[in-house]
């Protein structure tokens, strides 16, 4: 398929039909891009070639209508010597040069005209590879975030799912075992302050019972006063 075929095929391509068309569109639009970024390239070295060959007839332009003059100026000269034969052989070469640079000329319009139809097919062929671009950037956020969602979905199906409510439940149940364990493990326990005061308490009693004990025993001794 020549250069010019594929450009009218791309510029003429409707690339929102043909993404909804395609079974993968990402995949087009990437074929796509891949093939427009060729034919630019392709259109482009042309286009450089053309430009090239302008400025090789522009040169044999400049050249001939300088040989024009050259031999212009020959044929006065001859005149003004009075060889008339010489002027005439002037002439000749004169117009010989004069149809080649008109030659070229035409030739040079042509190249340029070429040249100009070349920028044009690159401007539109970069416009549409700026929206081919553009398209394949919504693409590849649009896949990213289905993808997002759908693993979103997919752990909020999984987190519902009747394993899942019985595994957090399991779990539960054994984090308020320990915590049941760990209040049965300080059950009756005092702290060391309290510890402290039930010592002075029972130091107490027993002062006081042993204060009974004496008096008692004081109450019991013969000659004691009832």
């Amino acid at each position: 398929m020549g250069v010019f075929t594929r450009f009218r095929d791309i510029v003429s391509a409707n690339i929102n039909s043909m993404l909804d068309q395609a079974e993968d569109p990402e995949k087009m639009i990437r074929l796509m891009i891949r093939e427009m970024e060729d034919t630019l390239v392709e259109i482009k070295s042309s286009c450089a070639g053309v430009m090239a060959n302008g400025k090789t007839v522009q040169r044999q332009v400049n050249e001939a209508r300088k040989r024009e003059k050259d031999w212009s100026d020959k044929a006065t000269l001859a005149v003004n010597k009075g060889r008339d034969d010489l002027a005439r052989e002037a002439l000749i070469e004169k117009r010989r040069y004069l149809q080649k640079s008109e030659s070229l000329e035409i030739e040079l319009g042509e190249l340029n005209g070429l040249v100009e139809k070349y920028k044009d097919d690159i401007r539109q062929l970069e416009d549409k590879l700026r929206t081919a671009r553009e398209k394949q950037r919504i693409l590849v956020q649009r896949h990213i975030h289905a993808r997002k969602k759908i693993r979103a979905e997919e752990e909020i199906r999984r987190m519902d799912s009747a394993e899942s409510i019985l595994r957090f439940n399991q779990f539960e149940n054994r984090i308020e075992r320990l915590e049941s364990e760990a209040d049965l493990v300080n059950m009756g326990k005092k702290t060391t302050l309290e510890e402290k005061f039930d010592h002075l308490m029972a130091d107490e009693d027993i002062e006081k019972e042993l204060a009974a004990l004496k008096s008692k025993d004081k109450t019991d001794e013969p000659g004691a006063s009832a």
